[in-house]
């Protein structure tokens, strides 16, 4: 019994890669953010 049309795979996996896409996205910028905060208090590598 279902309620209506499911979705079309291509859709599920477009949704999945977009989430992933931006997740990666967050974490890179958050790194970027941590490095530039480091920097900024004197520590170099």
């Amino acid at each position: 019994m279902e309620s209506g049309p499911r979705p079309r795979w291509g859709r599920r996996i477009g949704w999945l890669l977009l989430i992933w896409a931006l997740s990666v996205a967050g974490l890179g910028l958050l790194a970027w953010l941590l490095r530039l905060l480091m920097r900024a208090a004197g520590m170099t590598a």
